[in-house]
């Protein structure tokens, strides 16, 4: 077996640094004897043989070659503990600092897809798509520069994607598969965020949308939500010692206040939009009928649509004569399949602002008993006891339930009033719980009754209870002792 001693040729005179020699010798390529690796590349550092085998006779030469050049047209000494050429034990040192790095400062992409497998298990579908739709606003101020930078609209759908856990081994799809492959190599760090620039930008991300215009407050404050529940898990981990926005303020414009009192329908609309339900499809299956007293446990009882969803004739109580009570114990949020653990696009849960086991009673009007009773002798009830339920026996789908609405609006509205009165079913939720406060109701009975807390209702609905100043002032008058021309009673 020859050798090749190339210890002069190429190399700057004088001694290595410690750790390292130029006493390098390089022997030519040799066969095993093995058939899975069949070739040898072998070299000699201060006396120490060091050597690698090969399937094929081409990745021996090539290795062979990397090592002849380091010596000879580099010039490079070699490391005497590894046997490696100096410019191979950098790259190998910046690649273990660069996953040191990795390991406790991740780049934006790998944080993100950590974080919601973090939270996956205990949250609820539509908590695990409003963290997707924060983490998916944030990239677009955490992006990095590079050329051929996705688009916005890419990107979104591009982390919405990636951040599934089920997906974490998978290819993206052939559409994403650029946008996913070139965030995962630009992404920032999350030091980055410490830098108030790129946490201002991360910021604005949450609180516009993608035109530039103001996002919804609501919006805006699901979107803060889940990424300050994703800067908390990094401050436990860690990562950042705090949450870098946390002094940052949405802009003041464009707040959303009260409920606009013009989507609200009054005692004959809501009569009328019912009756206009049930014309609905009424040549193909019934789609309107199916569906009245399913919108009018929304008019009459404040339920929220994902509420009626899951609502049982068991937790009906029907009387031949007046009031009657429902008790709600679950929603069927739609969320999309691949947020919920069943593979279904309604998730089951309890009641909203509720611990899990909670219920809650709600006291239903004789109009809407009727209504109920009526619905169950034509229809009956699903297989699980499902008070309502679609041609096929299945829960009624988002989808379903707002083209009725909207197939209903122009038979019961005149043109004039199309383009604001009652655009969706939670108009109808607002109906309800007006009617409720206008009838004197005190404010933490209907919130109990609408399952939410007094603050939401006195900040939305308050303001709803109008054409009352004039019945006001008399109240007050009549409180001070004056008379209806202004003079004192007295």
């Amino acid at each position: 077996m020859s050798a090749e001693n190339s210890s002069t040729a190429g190399r700057p005179r004088g001694s290595a640094r410690p750790g390292y020699t130029f006493d390098v010798k390089l022997w030519e390529i040799a066969k095993t004897g093995r058939k899975s690796r069949p070739w040898r590349v072998r070299w000699v550092v201060a006396g120490r043989v060091w050597g690698g085998t090969f399937a094929t006779y081409p990745l021996a030469e090539s290795r062979r070659n990397e090592l002849w050049n380091a010596m000879n047209r580099r010039g490079e000494a070699f490391e005497i503990e590894s046997g490696l050429p100096e410019s191979e034990v950098r790259n190998a040192e910046a690649a273990e600092a660069e996953k040191a790095k990795e390991k406790n400062d991740p780049n934006w992409w790998v944080f993100a897809r950590e974080f919601m497998k973090r939270r996956w298990r205990t949250a609820a579908a539509k908590t695990r798509e409003g963290f997707a739709d924060s983490l998916a606003s944030a990239t677009l101020g955490m992006m990095g520069e590079g050329a051929d930078a996705p688009d916005a609209q890419t990107v979104r759908r591009a982390v919405r994607w990636a951040v599934v856990p089920s997906h974490a081994d998978e290819e993206p799809p052939p559409d994403l598969e650029k946008a996913c492959a070139w965030l995962a190599e630009h992404s920032l760090h999350l030091s980055a965020l410490t830098g108030g620039g790129i946490a201002e930008d991360v910021h604005y991300r949450l609180a516009y949308r993608l035109d530039g215009k103001l996002a919804a407050k609501d919006t805006y404050k699901r979107r803060r939500r889940g990424f300050n529940a994703a800067m908390a898990y990094a401050v436990q981990k860690g990562y950042l010692d705090k949450n870098p926005i946390a002094g940052l303020e949405r802009p003041a414009t464009a707040t959303k206040g009260t409920v606009d009192p013009r989507v609200l329908m009054n005692a004959v609309q809501g009569r009328e939009f019912l009756i206009a339900v049930s014309y609905v499809g009424s040549l193909h299956r019934n789609r309107g009928r199916r569906l009245v007293a399913f919108f009018g446990c929304i008019l009459y009882a404040a339920m929220r649509p994902a509420e009626v969803v899951g609502l049982r004739l068991d937790d009906c109580d029907l009387p031949e004569m007046g009031w009657g009570v429902l008790t709600l114990r679950e929603t069927r949020p739609v969320s999309g399949k691949k947020w919920t653990d069943s593979g279904k696009r309604h998730d089951k849960r309890g009641l909203k602002m509720r611990d899990p086991e909670a219920d809650r009673p709600v006291p239903i009007p004789p109009v809407l008993v009727a209504m109920l009773k009526a619905h169950v002798k034509e229809f009956g009830t699903a297989k699980d006891g499902r008070l309502f339920q679609n041609e096929r026996g299945d829960l009624v789908g988002t989808s379903s339930y707002w083209r009725v609405w909207q197939e209903a609006r122009p038979y019961a509205f005149p043109p004039s009033k199309m383009h604001i009165l009652a655009k969706k079913p939670y108009d109808g939720r607002a109906k309800c719980i007006t009617d409720w406060l206008r009838a004197g109701l005190p404010v933490a009975e209907v919130a109990r009754r609408a399952g939410t807390s007094p603050e939401v209702i006195d900040r939305h609905y308050a303001g709803l209870i109008d054409n009352s100043e004039e019945e006001d002032n008399k109240k007050i008058e009549k409180t001070m002792g004056w008379s209806e021309d202004g003079a004192d009673a007295a």
